[in-house]
């Protein structure tokens, strides 16, 4: 299928590893032409010649911090009127609420709630002037179903998921769509951290706590990060005009519920 977003740009934050990397990648593959952020240059600048070698496509790596004015400043003015916005941060760290500071919760909600709420107010006029325009929020399973020793995500991604649910019905009447995909539990170094964290608190080894935690799933596997970079690409495609506000959920079927 081809998504018609070839020359399209596309700005992806985060991308020098894991789910935003992938969807760099899988952006690329379609023609886009992708401007990726990260706050480290090393990793960024393997992965902007890694995608360039396997896709041919333009990439322009921008090193900053999206979760602060001067990050967002220096995306913005490498690309300042994107097609595409994926929004992504790295996660908070995990642990017991009783150890968090005020500090603590004001660094979550300026990474994960408040850096892409404010991505998408320098960018979605220009989209909806231009007539097309794909958000996609990269937020977490836990959204839907929370991790316990995730306290600070679950708070603040479950923010940015009820400001979406509003403003993403103001958007679309003009061909810009809003969506958030969920991951569960997919290969990643986020994962690795989050299972170190389980067997500190378990103490269990980190080796039976992924065997355990891929046994709980009904996949029995962790999701793979290309998997998910290919939904974003769709997500951001011509062909998913109507899909808007929505929360994709991608776990490979560990959340119970029917809605």
């Amino acid at each position: 299928m081809d998504l018609g977003i070839r020359g399209r740009k596309a700005l992806v934050c985060a991308a020098s590893k894991g789910l935003g990397r992938a969807c760099a990648m899988a952006l690329a593959e379609e023609g886009a032409e992708v401007i990726i952020s990260a706050r480290g240059s090393e990793a960024l600048e393997a992965t902007a010649r890694q995608i360039r070698d396997q896709t041919g496509a333009k990439v322009v790596a921008v090193v900053a911090d999206v979760a602060t004015d001067a990050g967002r400043a220096a995306l913005l003015h490498a690309c300042p009127d994107p097609d595409i916005l994926v929004n992504n941060a790295g996660g908070p760290k995990p642990g017991d609420f009783r150890d968090w500071s005020r500090d603590d919760w004001i660094a979550a909600l300026d990474a994960n709630m408040l850096a892409p709420i404010e991505l998408m107010r320098l960018t979605v006029d220009g989209m909806m002037a231009r007539g097309f325009g794909r958000i996609v929020n990269i937020t977490s399973g836990a959204v839907k179903a929370p991790i316990d020793i995730l306290g600070l995500s679950n708070g603040a991604r479950s923010g940015l998921t009820g400001f979406v649910a509003g403003v993403a019905r103001k958007t679309v009447r003009n061909n810009v769509t809003i969506n958030n995909l969920l991951p569960g539990p997919f290969s990643t170094d986020r994962l690795d951290a989050t299972m170190k964290a389980r067997a500190a608190a378990s103490e269990r080894s980190i080796e039976a706590e992924v065997e355990a935690s891929r046994a709980q799933n009904p996949s029995g596997r962790f999701g793979e990060p290309e998997e998910f970079g290919k939904a974003c690409a769709f997500l951001c495609s011509v062909h998913a005009g109507f899909i808007t506000g929505q929360n994709l959920l991608m776990d490979g079927g560990a959340y119970p519920g029917t809605f």
